[in-house]
């Protein structure tokens, strides 16, 4: 028994090593201590409307309540889910935002946790759920919009309506604001939303032309997700802009409260979008937010998204999933493949990382003629040799074996609970509030579980997801030294 304990000792030795090594990133030296806790909420959840609750698309710590007595802390986050399960097509799923009370006590990095407590450090709570709706007070659908087009008006643009006359949203990203408002982005428009803190749409921004889904020479928002007995779109791909379910899916307010920063999921069509294996050259948009009501476009950037084989030894990009902004010119940025995890056919993922994206000495194509979608940027996934891209540093191994290992994680073989799910799609930081270590924070990061669960209940009717499918929403939380973030 000691040599088997001196064994465990060396592996946590060697892995808190092997995490602790800094991530330099323009000149600073970032440290990632590793996985401290991780928690789950069944599959089988249900909110206040008697809906099965998942999908962690987006995530906001309500850093104002966050508390710690001794080793433990207390506080809630925002926890923003998609379009409603949609294996089969999407439904009339309304949008919302549910509420998460959080109880964290945190595993020492490199330590192990106690035995039968490996999963037990982050005790997450289904606390509330808040209605979404249009501007006039309609409730919003998670419908793929079709044909369907929302005429502008006043200061709102042309938006996503889906046959039944509702706002279509797939939200993907949250930032909460002091004032309690919102920002939203989602996949359709792909648009940043400001909501209102009882989830009242208040306005919306469009992102450049290069980015608007394009048929037939007119915007259309279809995603290809048809709803129940409607027709797909023609084509079924957008001409130009961005490419189906590929839409804002990261999104995160700088430091200072000046800049919003959303990240294209990967390239928009025209810059080799069309393609798994050529659409890595995506798009950082930096906006000006000093007028919460009207955002203006102050910077925009090309970010190449990390290449990596798959089993057959076949080109894939990850794309990008969520972004933490560090300053107004770094952020967190959380990249996948797709197909593999715990609830799909495919059980070992190939890549899941958080990268550190540093804008500071990329082309600022802004205004320029890369935002119209008659003008690649980079045409079948070669870049412009006139445009220098951001630079990505690696940071934490979301399939680190070792870290999995110590909260009874893996990844690949058996595909079963303990086996990450496919899709990691919603990130926040908050303090550790230590004074002796007033650098290090807490990463929040969430899986979006697509709703699959054997006694799932959605628009007035039950489902279950196939091949037996239950997969929990998870919290997996790092801790990690992020030098001078408060200061940026």
């Amino acid at each position: 028994m000691k040599h088997l304990s001196r064994t465990a000792a060396l592996g946590a030795t060697l892995a808190l090593f092997t995490t602790l090594t800094p991530a330099l990133a323009d000149g600073v030296a970032y440290v990632n201590k590793g996985l401290v806790g991780v928690g789950r909420i069944p599959a089988s959840q249900k909110d206040k409307f008697g809906e099965t609750f998942g999908s962690g698309s987006g995530m906001a710590i309500d850093v104002k309540g966050w508390a710690r007595d001794g080793n433990a802390y207390k506080g809630s986050l925002w926890l923003l889910p998609d379009r409603g399960y949609n294996v089969v097509g999407t439904t009339d799923y309304r949008a919302r935002l549910n509420t998460i009370s959080i109880e964290l006590a945190p595993t020492a990095p490199g330590a192990a946790p106690a035995a039968g407590q490996e999963q037990s450090g982050v005790k997450a709570t289904l606390a509330d759920t808040l209605l979404l709706t249009d501007d006039k007070g309609a409730e919003a659908t998670g419908l793929d919009p079709l044909n369907g087009v929302r005429p502008a008006a006043g200061d709102m643009p042309i938006l996503p309506q889906a046959d039944n006359g509702k706002l279509s949203l797939d939200d993907e990203a949250i930032v909460r604001l002091p004032d309690g408002t919102m920002f939203i982005s989602d996949e359709y428009g792909p648009n940043i939303y400001r909501f209102s803190a009882e989830g009242r749409l208040m306005s919306a921004t469009q992102p450049p032309a290069a980015l608007v889904p394009m048929r037939h020479g007119k915007p259309n928002f279809a995603s290809d997700n048809p709803g129940p007995g409607a027709a797909e779109p023609d084509p079924k791909d957008p001409e130009t802009g961005r490419q189906n379910n590929q839409g804002l899916e990261g999104m995160s307010l700088t430091p200072d409260g000046k800049f919003l920063i959303a990240v294209l999921q990967s390239a928009p069509r025209q810059d080799g979008g069309d393609s798994g294996s050529t659409r890595q050259n995506t798009r950082a948009l930096v906006y000006d937010a000093s007028d919460l009501a009207h955002l203006k476009l102050a910077h925009e950037y090309v970010v190449p998204l990390p290449v990596f084989k798959d089993a057959k030894d076949k080109t894939k990009v990850a794309a990008q999933s969520e972004i933490v902004a560090l300053s107004n010119t770094s952020f967190l940025m959380l990249t996948r493949d797709s197909g593999n995890g715990q609830g799909v056919k495919g059980e070992e993922s190939l890549y899941r990382k958080i990268n550190i994206v540093d804008l500071s000495g990329a082309t600022d194509i802004a205004g320029g003629p890369f935002d119209a979608a008659d003008k690649p940027v980079a045409p079948k996934g070669v870049l412009d040799p006139s445009v220098s891209p951001a630079k990505l540093t690696p940071f934490i191994d979301i399939n680190d074996k070792a870290q999995l290992g110590r909260f009874g994680l893996h990844n690949g073989k058996p595909n079963d609970k303990d086996n990450l799910s496919e899709k990691w799609e919603a990130m926040s930081l908050v303090s550790v509030l230590d004074p002796k270590l007033p650098d290090d924070y807490f990463l929040f990061v969430a899986n979006d579980n697509d709703f699959l669960t054997q006694d799932g209940f959605q628009v007035g009717a039950p489902y279950k997801a196939e091949d037996g499918a239950d997969v929990d929403t998870m919290f997996l939380v790092y801790q990690v030294t992020l030098p001078n973030l408060a200061t940026n």
